[in-house]
């Protein structure tokens, strides 16, 4: 049984960041054959942590090294084979992301989109990371933007790999 927790800084514009956040990990999970994560007996949490860019820019300082803000993060707690994990415990936390509102912000801007149909699609890629997909290689980034796109197209939104076709809601 999926759990979303949602925190959201007081500067984050008014939207319903928990369903949002919500719909987007748990069809990201079910798109990635993982939906026994949504549906299955055991507590599966996440929690998605919407700041500012100087608080993502020290997450990424100190976790990866990298002294810039950047639009989303992903922290693992959980690696290896993830339908095992969870069959092993009785709760899981599977992971935190933790986004950034002046990144995010501007980069919607850039592409033309809604705030909220960026954020859809990096709790998504977020949520990606936590079961392991990575980007490191073509075929890895291949794999996730395959994924994504899915996820964005199940939720009536644009495809993030195909920017001409993108209006002002994100559609």
């Amino acid at each position: 049984m999926l759990e979303v927790e949602v925190e959201a800084a007081a500067d984050w514009p008014a939207h319903d960041w928990q369903t949002l956040a919500y719909e987007a990990v748990a069809t990201a999970f079910d798109e990635a054959g993982l939906a026994q994560l949504v549906a299955g007996d055991t507590p599966v949490e996440v929690s998605v942590l919407l700041t500012d860019d100087e608080a993502v820019r020290l997450l990424n300082r100190d976790y990866r090294g990298k002294d810039s803000a950047t639009n989303v993060l992903s922290f693992p707690q959980v690696g290896g084979d993830i339908a095992a994990a969870v069959a092993r415990a009785p709760a899981l936390l599977l992971g935190d992301i933790a986004l950034a509102l002046g990144v995010c912000s501007a980069e919607a801007a850039t592409r033309g989109i809604a705030l909220h149909a960026h954020v859809t699609h990096l709790v998504a890629h977020g949520a990606l990371h936590l079961l392991g997909h990575d980007h490191q290689d073509d075929d890895e980034a291949e794999t996730m933007e395959r994924i994504e796109a899915r996820v964005m197209h199940r939720l009536g939104l644009h495809d993030p790999y195909e920017q001409d076709e993108i209006d002002a809601d994100g559609r």
